[in-house]
């Protein structure tokens, strides 16, 4: 290569952090040999840089990067390679540092790629000088969103391909449509997640013609579907899924009749039904409308498909979560390659055994009821993944499934298919585990959950040799013993919840990373846990476990949850755990735990929710919990803390106000998944995967005393809060308004003093409150939230409280009524107020970001 190109090579990598060796490879003397480095045969000059992340291919992905990815400061020795077309950076960790200026200055390139590579600040201006460019992805290049401008677009005026999904649009909202329709080269248009706050009803001037893929996806439009796109005759592929789009779903979308892919999910608001000329899509290979409103029955748009004069072309239809009732009409049969078929959460019976090409069939949460025999799967020869589950209150327990749907499949039946992914839950199977298992050897994933099998696992299953990805099989009546012969991909999953199994569970495969054994073993943990070095996620609450916490987890070095809640665990928790310093779910509650909070605690710092509710923990609670030091951020990231039920003393830290996630807007997107269930006074919420939107902060009942502190109510979207139950004396906070997101306000059985203040009439969402047995006085509040918090319970025990709707009335004059000199201490339990909270935790990763395109 040339000389001058290699040392301009080298002094580029001089400036990367590179912790992989990723560009290991760049010595010696002929550059255009390195790794991710291509040259001009002719000239040997440098054309392309591909140094994309090999560790990492989704934006989504939960592992920590960091030790893979490049970084550090781009040298501007990259000027050098005079020819370069092709720069590829993507995947990559920049954070700290800007897209240089001098990009702008390589104006031979024709395609680049930043996309998820976390630079700091926002897009250079200089980048609107490659008017040579054909592709651009910038899809999530961003480590934090700022509003981004499209003026320095105008000059790239041949891109062909462009996304710039996750950036923030807003400011670009009025003219977002006029910028990309003037560049008319696109083939490629992807803007997802950009928070573009319109589309436009009318756009008159549409010059689309060479279009073929446009992605406007989970943007914030609130409108009705505009018939411009309809103009657009040359798309092949449309995503307008996740905006709040409304009305009905328009026959306009027929006149697209290149379409192959058409994505309208997730818009709430959208209805109507699906007509029959959306039949003639004849060349549509992929519709999802999944989470919609969309209602009546799906027959006429399916007879519509039949009518197609080729080959219908559908191979992927997805229809969960909508309003569809009635039978599958007999022309699905007519969709011959169909291979993905998913009707979710609707109101359909039946009628898919003719579907020869079908792959994959989830008929989830569905009404399903009756018998289902092997007549049903006979002519599904090609089925492959095959998952359903009936529509039910999900729940902890197996006996509170009312199973609809029997599985009475023949003992001696061999099914025509080899399935690598099966998922039945709250379906009977039982009582005898299926015999049609026995030819499945292809098996990477089996759940049969709440199956109410009662039997042994039997031997032919285990030598099987299955490599699982996930054995679940919880929630049943299965005996004997597991023995050591299944393997696990990595990462597994196992949960072998509530069963009867026997003898000492197996030495685990270590590829296994998610662990759940509830409500199954007796005395002591496990030792053999201790070897799941890849372990993520532990689960094993509901038991019978007793002892101490053994120091089993020094070598779990990613574990993420661990719950060992509702056991009979005793001494103290151990200064061990703070080296778990990737532990984001820490489950402790109901135990007989003793002593303090180990300091060892500080060094989990991307802990989320931390549970130590219902033991017999002493101590002060410590102050470093919400505290900032320098590079460090201790426990801030919390948004689940209860510490109730303990023999905790002293006061509530003022650094409390500090835990920065109870400050914040929840993600939109799922961050993490769990079961957990609140009960208060009267209702009960549940939680099933969404856990991230809770924010709780349970002190009561722990003794503690002084004041509360004015600096909690810097939580501003805290959702619970329950200190009852304790000595607090003092005033309520007068800033108790800022809580904007309340709902749940506990502060009976204390010893507060003064008024209601005034602010608390700010709360909108609040809708459970106790303010019984204290020493507060002078007039109830009766504006805005407190008309519906009219029962009297709520204020009861503040013999110095009057108004509605306590008998008691106020002075006419307005004055408030007398303090009485002593402490009220009713320990009346009539009308307290108990809050519970279980979690056992599951987990889905990763950021906001780009749901990426379905083309």
């Amino acid at each position: 290569c040339q000389e001058a190109e290699r040392k301009a090579l080298l002094q580029f990598k001089q400036s990367l952090r590179d912790p992989s060796g990723q560009l290991s490879s760049w010595v010696g003397e002929d550059c255009c040999s390195w790794s991710g480095v291509s040259c001009n045969n002719r000239t040997a000059s440098v054309i392309k840089l591909n140094l994309n992340n090999p560790f990492r291919d989704s934006f989504g992905s939960f592992e920590d990067d960091a030790g893979h990815e490049l970084g550090g400061e781009i040298s501007p020795s990259l000027l050098q390679l005079k020819d370069l077309e092709y720069l590829d950076l993507s995947m990559s960790n920049f954070t700290g540092f800007q897209v240089p200026e001098f990009i702008g200055s390589l104006k031979e390139l024709r395609y680049l790629n930043l996309s998820g590579s976390f630079f700091s600040g926002t897009i250079p201006q200089s980048l609107g000088n490659l008017s040579n460019l054909l592709y651009l992805d910038l899809n999530n290049f961003l480590d934090q969103s700022n509003q981004i401008d499209l003026e320095w677009l105008s000059g790239l005026s041949s891109l062909v391909y462009f996304n710039l999904g996750g950036a923030d649009l807003s400011k670009a909202g009025a003219y977002w449509l006029e910028v990309f329709n003037k560049l008319h080269s696109f083939v490629e248009l992807h803007l997802p997640n950009c928070n573009l706050p319109s589309l436009p009803l009318s756009f008159p001037s549409l010059n689309f013609a060479s279009l073929q893929v446009l992605d406007l996806s989970n943007n914030d439009f609130n409108s009705t579907t505009p018939h411009w796109l309809f103009n657009i005759t040359s798309l092949l592929c449309l995503d307008l899924g996740s905006n709040d789009l409304q009305g009905d779903i328009p026959d306009g979308f027929a006149s697209l009749n290149s379409l192959q892919e058409l994505d309208l999910s997730g818009n709430s608001f959208l209805g109507g039904q699906l007509s029959r000329n959306l039949g003639k899509l004849c060349n549509l290979r992929t519709m999802i409308l999944s989470r919609n409103n969309i209602s009546s029955e799906v027959s006429d748009f399916l007879d519509g498909l039949s009518e197609c004069t080729n080959s219908i072309l559908l191979e992927k239809l997805e229809l969960r979560f909508n309003q569809f009732t009635g039978i599958l009409p007999i022309s699905l049969g007519s969709l011959k390659n169909l291979r993905h078929l998913v009707l979710w959460q609707n109101s359909f019976l039946e009628n898919f055994g003719q579907l020869s090409a079908l792959e994959v069939l989830d008929l989830s949460e569905n009404k399903w009821e009756g018998v289902i025999t092997e007549s049903r799967f006979r002519n599904l020869s090609s089925l492959e993944e095959l998952s359903l589950t009936i529509e039910s209150p999900q729940s902890l327990t197996k006996d509170s499934i009312n199973v609809t749907l029997l599985f009475n499949i023949s003992s001696d039946w061999f099914p025509p298919f080899k399935l690598g992914f099966i998922k039945l839950r709250s379906c009977q199977l039982g009582p005898k585990f299926p015999t049609w298992l026995r030819n499945q050897t292809e098996l990477r994933t089996l759940v049969l959950n709440k199956a109410r099998i009662s039997d042994t696992i039997p031997d032919w299953f285990w030598q099987l040799s299955l490599t699982l990805d996930e054995l679940d099989v919880a929630y049943n009546e299965l005996r004997g013993r597991v023995p050591n012969s299944l393997g696990f991909n990595f990462p597994a999953t196992v949960d072998l919840s509530s069963n009867n199994f026997e003898g000492r569970l197996p030495l685990w495969s270590f590829n296994v990373t998610k662990l759940y054994l509830l409500q199954l073993l007796n005395s002591s943990i496990p030792k053999s846990i201790g070897n799941l070095k890849q372990l993520i996620t532990l689960v094993i609450s509901n038991n019978n476990l007793s002892g101490e916490i053994p120091l089993l987890f020094s070598n779990s070095s990613f574990l993420y949850i661990l719950d060992m809640s509702n056991n009979s665990l005793s001494g103290s928790i151990p200064e061990s755990i703070g080296s778990l310093r990737t532990l984001r779910f820490l489950v402790l509650r109901n135990n007989y735990l003793s002593g303090e909070l180990p300091l060892s605690l500080k060094n989990c710092t991307f802990m989320e929710s931390l549970d130590l509710g219902d033991n017999n923990l002493s101590g002060n609670i410590p102050a470093w919990i919400g505290a900032s030091m320098p590079g460090l951020s201790i426990l801030r990231l919390l948004h689940i803390l209860d510490l109730s039920h303990n023999d905790l003393s002293g006061f509530i830290p003022p650094r409390v106000g500090n835990l920065s996630d109870m400050k914040v807007e929840p993600p939109k997107s799922v961050q993490h998944e769990g079961r957990l269930r609140v009960v208060t006074k009267g209702s009960e919420r549940k939680y099933f995967t969404t856990l991230y939107l809770v924010n709780l902060l349970d002190l009561s009942s722990t003794n503690l005393s002084a004041e509360i502190p004015a600096e909690l109510t810097s939580l501003v979207h805290l959702g619970t809060l329950n200190l009852s139950h304790n000595h607090l004396v003092g005033k309520i906070p007068e800033e108790i308004g800022n809580f904007e997101w309340l709902e749940t306000l506990d502060l009976s059985k204390n010893k507060l003093s003064g008024s209601i203040p005034p602010s608390m009439a700010s709360l909108i969402f609040m809708n459970h409150l106790n303010l019984s047995y204290n020493n507060l006085s002078g007039e109830i509040p009766n504006t805005n939230q407190f008309q519906t918090l009219n029962d009297p319970s709520i204020y009861e025990g503040n013999l110095a409280l009057c108004g509605d709707p306590l008998p008691k009335k106020c002075p006419e004059n307005g004055g408030r009524s007398p303090v009485p000199r002593g402490d009220d201490e009713d320990e009346d339990e009539h009308d307290k107020l108990w809050l519970f909270v279980s979690v056992a935790l599951g987990f889905i990763a990763g950021f906001w970001g780009f749901f990426g395109s379905s083309c």
